[in-house]
Order: structure tokens, then C-alpha cells, then sequence
């Protein structure tokens, strides 16, 4: 299976096999992020379409589709289109339907309304408000919601980073972006590059992209390890944005990492 996928570059943008092709050497709960990675996209096949502008009428919308996390609803979509931290966090979202649904635990409704996408009365929650208002903060948004305000994951290095974890990059041009994490590979024009999914103008949406590792300027990796962590969730707990330094991503290393990847690969074909 994976023999016949590591070519990720034939990968469609709005591929549903995330799972199939980069789950196999990913921790559970990535496994579980990259599922929801798949479920989402399939009900978004074409993208969806991106957007943002906070003073719109209406607002920018995290994901054009319901969520819901167990059951309850976190967003009534106003617009049909996403953005790249309401695309990773629904992800993120998807993954814990699957990793809690037999849980003999159960949030309270005031852990579940700290994750809501929404205000109660349908208006945009603001940034640092709240799990997806920490999510979608300005600066390593999934990082400050994993690892400080639900305590449900920890910061790992890049040379340590596998599919299915989240990163929050800073670009060389232009705002920050926030992903899930698929692999190193290079990019069309043989750069290397950084392969992952989110919501972005290039893809007009929901969808994968790779991008030459020459035009990040910094990274900062986080991975889901404490799911059920969010039991212990304090939904008044008030934080404040920490400086973050964001790791260096670059040429040389990927170009190792795609080697030490295909070379086995490439031996492994030349006797078939």
C-alpha cells in the first residue's frame, strides 16, 4: 500500500486518504487527526472555498460545515467557506469523536461551551476566548490551546514531527498559517518542501498543499498525547499570550529526511 503512495505528489488536492497513505508510522491519536482529516474533507469535497474578514457581514466562518463534538454543537456555519485554524481545529475536533466516544467520562456543559466555534447567539468568539478562541489566536494558536489552556498535548521538534501532528507556521511573507502536518516531500519543482493540509486561497479551501520550506520562516509543532484531558478542562481558567520562539525548518534537513524516506523505497522498487 504504502509501496504504491509514496509518490505523495500524484495525491489529488482533495484527496480523502490521509489516513491510508500517512498513518502508518503515526501515533495513535495522529492516526485518529488524520481520520478526521479525511471526514472532513469528504464533506467538503471541492474545498469549500477560503475566506477571511473578521468586520464582514458576515463574519469569516471557521468551517462552512456543522461540528459537533459528541453530540453538541460547537458552530451553525454562516458562510459556506473556512479558514486555516477552523480547518485544523475541526480536525482536531473529529478525532476526539472518535477517541472519546467510549468514554465513561462526560464533559460538563460548561467545558462544552468553552469549545464552541460561536457565540450563543451566533456571533464570532473572539481570539483567546475560551479553546477555540486560544486555537485561533494570533501567533502558535493550536500550541497555546494543547499545551497551556486544556493541558492536552506537548510541543515536539521538527526533526521529532510526524503526520498528524498540528504546526503553526510563520511565514518568510504574509500572516501565519495553521496546519496538520503530512511530511517532507519535494515540491513540484523539486524544492524541498512541507506537505500538509489546512484551509488556504491556493486551494480555494479544504485541501492539501505543499510549500518550499524556503518560504517558512519558523515552525512550532504540537501533538495531540492527553485527549481525555479536556475532562479536567477549566473553561474560566485566564491566560495570558506567552512569547513563543518557533523552531527553524530547513533545505538540508528536509532534503535528508526525503532521502532516508525514498532511498529504501527506491531499492526496495528496483527489485520488483
Amino acid at each position: 500500500m504504502i509501496l504504491g503512495m509514496l509518490l505523495y505528489g500524484t495525491l489529488p488536492t482533495y484527496h480523502q486518504q490521509h489516513f491510508e497513505v500517512f498513518g502508518e508510522v503515526a501515533p495513535a491519536y495522529n492516526q485518529a487527526i488524520l481520520k478526521g482529516v479525511d471526514e472532513i474533507q469528504s464533506k467538503v469535497p471541492t474545498g469549500g472555498g477560503y475566506f477571511i474578514g473578521v468586520k464582514a457581514v458576515p463574519a469569516e466562518c471557521p468551517i462552512g460545515i456543522p461540528l459537533q463534538l459528541l453530540g453538541n454543537s460547537l458552530l451553525t456555519p454562516t458562510r459556506p467557506t473556512s479558514y486555516c485554524s477552523g480547518a485544523s481545529y475541526s480536525a482536531f475536533i473529529a478525532s476526539l469523536n472518535q477517541i472519546l466516544s467510549a468514554s465513561t467520562k462526560s464533559l460538563t456543559p460548561e467545558q462544552f461551551e468553552a469549545t464552541r466555534m460561536q457565540e450563543p447567539d451566533g456571533g464570532r468568539r473572539e481570539d483567546m476566548v475560551k479553546l477555540w478562541g486560544w486555537w485561533n489566536a494570533d501567533g502558535p494558536g493550536s500550541f497555546y490551546a494543547l499545551t497551556q489552556y486544556t493541558k492536552m498535548g506537548k510541543r515536539v521538534a521538527v526533526a521529532d514531527a510526524v503526520s498528524g501532528d498540528f504546526c503553526n507556521i510563520n511565514w518568510v511573507k504574509g500572516p501565519g498559517h495553521s496546519v496538520v502536518f503530512l511530511g517532507w516531500e519535494n515540491t513540484v519543482d523539486g524544492q524541498p518542501g512541507m506537505r500538509f493540509w489546512s484551509s488556504q486561497k491556493s486551494t480555494d479551501g479544504l485541501g492539501d498543499l505543499v510549500v518550499p520550506v524556503t518560504s517558512i520562516s519558523g515552525v512550532v509543532f504540537t501533538r495531540l498525547t492527553e485527549p481525555e484531558a479536556i475532562y479536567e478542562m477549566n473553561p474560566s481558567f485566564q491566560m495570558e499570550r506567552t512569547k513563543v520562539e518557533y523552531d527553524s525548518v530547513t533545505p538540508g534537513f528536509v532534503a535528508t529526511r526525503i532521502r532516508e524516506r525514498v532511498g529504501p523505497l527506491a531499492t526496495i522498487l528496483g527489485r520488483k
